[in-house]
């Protein structure tokens, strides 16, 4: 497959040649990432680059860059390697010789202090870009003051992404912004960009209870302003709003969950460390087995209702999926009740789709950000697409009738109906090389279980 730019990725990617420090403002699913890394590759053959660094969340940062410059190998020339893991590890990847390094936000203090006064990178990508909305000249995130010892003066390209520059209001702006320009267009202080831009409101009786409230002329002003430095794109511009837009979101096994699975496949029998037996006795049963298996759990063959966990390469992918939706709430779909009990244990403010009309409630008005719902529960005349339009899929399934109806409570004929001129975005969470790619290709083909299984074993030359 060659790599063949949309004409608003074309924008992307013109933007970031030609403004050394800028911020693309473009929603999910606009290929940001792909973008970034052509820019990238151009720029590194005129010259103008040597070492780029990318900071991202970690599961962004440890495989969704890695897997893009994978995935167009044979259009980029880019080498890649993830600062990511134990110190050691990190250490391994940054003495490694790439052309681009990724690594998390949490790792920047780290990094700054490694390399000290031997600062590498003429290019950084801040993706998910809010993280440092924090930034201040005294005081502020840590995180974002370690990463401006360096940045401000030390690189000459800076290029921030997010789809959401400033989910809590236009305060967020700043922070962002002086990574771009020393505060030349917004104030060189962030108390002089609330002075300039913001009404401050008292709050009670205590002097420093202030609230800040933009101007009816604010964000008019603000985006003249920074017009020159950032590019926004909107998906409702470029897509179809009758058609969701769809992501596979791939996870890889960690080596013990591999085993397991690949053991299931092959011998149709695993033992657990317990010294538990998991038995496939066909091939039906050995589907529901591998798909447990890629979802994280395995339950036990007791009839108890007990489960052993293998991984949580999906729950770290749903929490960077949250990350990156920045406050817009998300309905996922699961489907084994040990992937409800695993998401609710890590995500403690989510709500489970149950007989309880108040859910459905609270969601269309917006006071849930995490909907977990069984496409089974969601049938016929639920209306959820008030709520949001975000659907994940943790757990993957081959009844096409439940697929179907799960997308279609939030779908975008919905949307539009209800007065929302929004795309809807579909993310798949896949584990790679198991059975989730198998059910998603085949869920609208009329192959039975077995069926699917045995192309399965002989794409895997099983």
């Amino acid at each position: 497959m060659r790599y063949q730019p949309r004409p608003y990725q074309q924008l992307i990617i013109d933007k970031i040649i030609n403004t050394p420090r800028c911020a693309i403002f473009a929603g999910m699913g606009m290929g940001k990432t792909s973008s970034t890394l052509f820019a990238i590759d151009f720029l590194r053959m005129l010259g103008e680059v040597n070492k780029v660094l990318v900071l991202a969340p970690l599961r962004v940062a440890q495989t969704t860059w890695p897997d893009e410059v994978r995935k167009w190998r044979g259009d980029l020339s880019l080498r890649i390697s993830a600062v990511v893991g134990s110190k050691a590890q990190r250490m391994a990847a940054l003495r490694r010789a790439a052309d681009v390094y990724t690594i998390n936000y949490e790792s920047i203090g780290w990094l700054v202090e490694t390399l000290k006064g031997r600062w590498p990178f003429d290019m950084i990508v801040a993706d998910e870009s809010t993280k440092l909305k924090s930034f201040r000249l005294r005081g502020g995130g840590v995180r974002a003051r370690a990463l401006a010892s360096v940045a401000i003066n030390g690189s000459a390209r800076f290029v921030e992404l997010t789809g959401t520059p400033s989910p809590n209001g236009l305060l967020d702006l700043w922070g962002q912004l002086y990574f771009l320009d020393c505060g030349e267009r917004l104030g060189r202080t962030y108390t002089a960009y609330t002075h300039m831009y913001f009404d401050q409101r008292r709050v009670g009786s205590s002097p420093f209870a202030v609230q800040y409230v933009p101007y009816d002329w604010t964000q008019e002003r603000i985006q003249a302003k920074i017009r020159d430095l950032c590019l926004s794109l909107q998906p409702e511009d470029y897509f179809d709003l009758e058609e969701p837009i769809i992501s596979n979101i791939e996870v890889e096994l960690p080596p013990a969950a591999r085993k397991v699975y690949d053991t299931l496949m092959s011998q149709m029998l695993v033992e657990l460390d317990s010294g538990e037996e998991i038995t496939a006795a066909n091939a039906a049963a050995l589907t529901v087995k591998c798909l447990q298996a890629a979802n994280g759990a395995l339950y036990s063959e007791d009839g108890s209702g007990s489960y052993t966990e293998l991984h949580s390469a999906k729950l770290d992918a749903l929490r960077s999926i949250v990350s990156e939706a920045n406050g817009a709430p998300v309905l996922v779909a699961y489907h084994f009740r040990s992937d409800c009990e695993r998401i609710l244990r890590e995500f403690p403010e989510a709500r489970v789709l149950d007989r309880d009309p108040h859910v459905i409630t609270d969601w269309n008005a917006g006071k849930i950000p995490l909907l977990l719902a069984h496409p089974a529960s969601a049938g016929h005349g639920l209306n959820l697409q008030d709520g949001g339009h975000i659907l994940v899929m943790f757990a993957h399934w081959w009844n096409l009738e439940q697929y179907q109806q799960i997308v279609e409570r939030i779908g975008p004929v919905r949307q539009l109906q209800s007065g929302h001129p929004r795309s809807v975005f579909i993310y798949n969470i896949v584990a790679r090389d198991t059975l989730d790619l198998s059910v998603i290709e085949r869920r609208t083909s009329k192959a039975e279980v077995q069926a699917i299984l045995l192309e399965c074993l002989k794409s895997r030359g099983g």
